[in-house]
């Protein structure tokens, strides 16, 4: 500034005795611009200087200057625009100096956002992380059981079924919610068929002639008609117990199927019933003496997610697909009936004694106990909406963790829906107000969704998935599922993908129980957390379509009461008061435990620069299914040499499951020795880390045919479990078994396997070709 306050001066004292050089230049490191500039009365100056000069006269003559003879109005003009020009720049390097402190980059930050991301939703840069014990304290503090049960009596309903008015009026409520915490809300429709009970009238069981009494309850997606046949028990329709009635040289051809609800989900039992030729289901409530005795059940069907009448893709207006149906709607008749009704059936059943273990079931009954089925259901289009709301990340704010929880029910739905919903729109709150207020700044996203028809098979949720599944499984990393957190005192049940297993583990420790005197993961009885907290995935569980369509690691849990699932989810009779009788009223404080299980979960992969997914915990259950199929190939080729080849060889898959063992060591090893400074590093190992679940979706399987196409919990026959039954099948010799079928199934699964192996590993350069 000195030196251009005395060229000014120079110039308006009429001694023009110097030059000016500029020279901006754009730093290529991603640093702003800069201005230089030189100055000099005194040729010497610049060719005596650093060598620029020179730079600039290769001829290396002096310069010269000349003396103008006089001011001309010509030189006037000249001067003024100089003294303009000059007073620009200097204006300019005052104004960057002062920026350039002001925009240092952060370490490991992005320095622009993905275009989903409006400019004034965050500032772009982020401060030193907040440490996570704080934001563990602040969590804490947001989430108190004042504020729970304000939103419960917020969202509780007494009517509010998927597409209907009371379902719009909650989904406006949350998404009121949202956009008072200042969050980007959208909402997301889709046309989906949903069943109604019959219009006029209602479904009908007769039993020996004799009319049943009315019945409220229905099976969605059910067959509808009228089929005929003797009624046999079935106890829970599970096909170890239908295997025990083959047994007993009892054929299923036409008979009508009696099973008590429980064990596995309506839809596997009907399923498994069709399998064996039955012409009906009648599924009545489980012997618990909380229901009473005309207590109606709902549910659904159909073996699958999603609307079914578009599977594989979305429901959304105005899409012209030919007509098309899952190939989980079953083939025969279902129907729910009252504890009531199937004791009448029971006293005046015949035939041979049920086996032994099946507790309260007498005779199982003869060719003469005829039982008539009529299913009138009405299946109809409604437009549902999802709704959602955004915490923008500071730093990848196109990775995200997703949050759901289901807003319909059948009837008050309090511990189906009401519960879960309280607690989404409470992390909403919670974590919004960190943001805002108390300098917390996620480095990546969190969405918050409220689904529709989740009663009907998480439906909203699935037309979801199959609508953005592109992008879905590159950019969301995470479903946590709040769906019935809240069932019961004080057992904590979870599942989830083994990716989220050491997660949730030091989850635990970081939750309080309700005594504080302890915390959930020094409650678990045992010394094997595992076997006393995590239960299988399964396919009625709304986190299953998340990891099984597509492949983004999952986790569902609740608390429970030991030994006794909660009786009231499905009826009518799941109200406030019956869920706070079940609980012994700490329905309020077990779902501030739920929300802070759920958030520190969320705000823990959101927070850290590196996702806290275990890739090594599928290598145990990788190597659990190649043993047993190893174990089974050997035995056939032993014992039935003419059914496989001595050719088939198990290497391929043993290579293929060591290549995923040592990509995942390798990766642990990355990860242990990494800078978390280097922003390119950070995302590449983010991105391998999310590459895993969705490499175990089978390539070789139609998402339309085959949705759930994970090899490992997945559900069909390119998984592992499918090989390992094929081997039991060919050698039992069983008319479905196949060897060239299962050469073909057991090839494309090892592939996949060395796929997955492949990406985990890197770059093309690092894969692992030992197969």
């Amino acid at each position: 500034m000195d030196h251009a306050r005395s060229t000014i001066s120079k110039i308006f004292n009429g001694e023009p005795r110097s030059y000016t050089r500029f020279n901006l230049t754009q730093n290529m490191e991603g640093e702003n611009s800069q201005v230089e500039m030189k100055l000099s009365s005194d040729m010497d100056e610049e060719v005596g200087g650093n060598g620029v000069g020179e730079d600039l006269n290769h001829a290396k003559e002096p310069y010269v200057v000349h003396k103008p003879a006089g001011r001309t109005p010509k030189n006037v003009c000249f001067m003024v625009a100089t003294v303009l020009l000059i007073f620009i720049i200097s204006y300019l390097i005052g104004y960057l100096s002062h920026r350039k402190t002001e925009l240092a980059p952060p370490s490991c930050s992005r320095s622009t956002f993905e275009e989903s991301i409006t400019e004034d939703s965050v500032k772009m840069e982020v401060d030193p992380l907040m440490d996570w014990k704080d934001v563990k304290s602040l969590l804490d503090q947001k989430m108190t059981a004042s504020s729970i049960e304000s939103a419960f009596s917020e969202f509780a309903s007494e009517s509010h079924q998927a597409g209907s008015a009371g379902d719009m009026e909650l989904a406006n409520k949350v998404l009121g919610r949202f956009k008072q915490y200042g969050m980007h809300t959208w909402t997301d429709g889709h046309f989906v068929k949903l069943v109604d009970p019959p219009a006029s009238g209602s479904n009908m069981v007769t039993f020996k002639g004799s009319d049943l009494g009315e019945l409220r309850g229905y099976l969605a997606y059910s067959k509808t008609g009228t089929a005929k046949g003797a009624v046999l028990h079935g106890n829970y329709g599970q096909m170890d117990d239908l295997g025990k009635l083959q047994d007993k040289n009892i054929a299923l051809d036409g008979r009508v199927l009696l099973v008590r609800s429980g064990k596995i989900s309506f839809a596997e039992k009907v399923a498994n019933a069709a399998k064996l030729n039955a012409s009906a289901v009648l599924i009545y409530p489980a012997g618990d003496r909380q229901l009473g005795g005309s207590t109606q059940l709902f549910g659904h069907v159909h073996l699958g997610s999603g609307d079914p009448y578009t599977p594989g893709f979305p429901s959304f207006n105005h899409t012209q697909f030919p007509p098309v149906q899952s190939s989980g709607l079953p083939s025969i008749l279902a129907q729910t009936i009252t504890v009531n009704m199937a004791a009448t059936i029971m006293k005046g059943m015949e035939g041979t004694t049920a086996p032994a273990g099946w507790v309260g079931v007498g005779r199982l009954g003869d060719d003469k106990d005829m039982v008539t089925v009529e299913v009138n259901n009405v299946l109809s289009e409604k437009l549902i909406n999802n709704v959602f709301g955004v915490i923008k990340g500071f730093v990848d704010p196109d990775r995200f963790v997703v949050m759901g929880a289901q807003r319909d029910a059948w009837g008050p739905g309090f511990a189906s829906s009401t519960v879960g919903t309280s607690v989404l729109v409470e992390l909403a709150r919670a974590i919004s107000d960190m943001v805002k207020n108390d300098g917390f700044k996620p480095r990546r996203s969190i969405v918050f969704a409220s689904w529709s028809a989740g009663e009907y098979g998480s439906v909203g949720a699935t037309e979801w998935l199959e609508g953005y599944l592109s992008s879905l499984n590159m950019k969301a990393f995470s479903y946590i599922n709040l769906d019935g957190v809240v069932s019961g005192f004080p057992t904590f049940k979870a599942s989830a993908s083994p990716l989220m297993y050491t997660l949730i583990q030091r989850t635990l420790r970081e939750v309080n129980t309700l005594s504080d005197s302890g915390t959930l993961y020094s409650a678990v009885p045992g010394s094997n957390w595992e076997a006393a907290v995590m239960e299988p995935l399964r396919l009625n569980d709304p986190a299953y379509p998340f990891i099984t369509f597509s492949g983004i690691p999952s986790v569902s849990f609740r608390f429970t009461t030991e030994g006794a699932e909660y009786p009231y989810l499905g009826t009518l009779d799941d109200t406030r008061d019956k869920l706070y009788g079940a609980t012994s009223n700490q329905v309020a404080k077990l779902a501030v435990s739920a929300g802070q299980f759920a958030g520190k979960i969320a705000l823990r992969l959101v927070h850290d620069h590196l996702l806290h997914l275990d890739v090594e915990k599928y290598i145990r259950q990788i190597r659990t299914h190649v043993v047993a199929i190893n174990s089974k190939i050997q035995k056939l080729q032993s014992m039935q040499p003419q059914v496989l080849p001595k050719l088939l060889s198990v290497q391929w898959l043993i290579s293929a499951t060591g290549s995923y063992s040592r990509a995942a060591s390798s990766l642990s090893n990355e990860i242990d020795n990494s800078n978390l400074e280097d922003v390119e590093m950070c995302r590449n190992i983010n991105d391998r880390i999310m590459s895993v679940e969705r490499d175990f979706l089978s390539p070789y399987v139609s998402p339309r045919e085959t949705p759930f196409r994970h090899i490992l919990v997945g559900s069909g026959s390119h998984t592992l479990k499918a090989l390992s039954d094929h081997l039991d099948a060919l050698q039992n010799d069983q008319s479905d078994a196949d060897a060239d079928l299962f050469r073909i199934q057991f090839a494309l699964a090892t592939w996949t396997i060395q796929g997955c192996a492949n990406s985990l590993a890197g770059e093309v350069w690092s894969i692992d070709n030992m197969i």
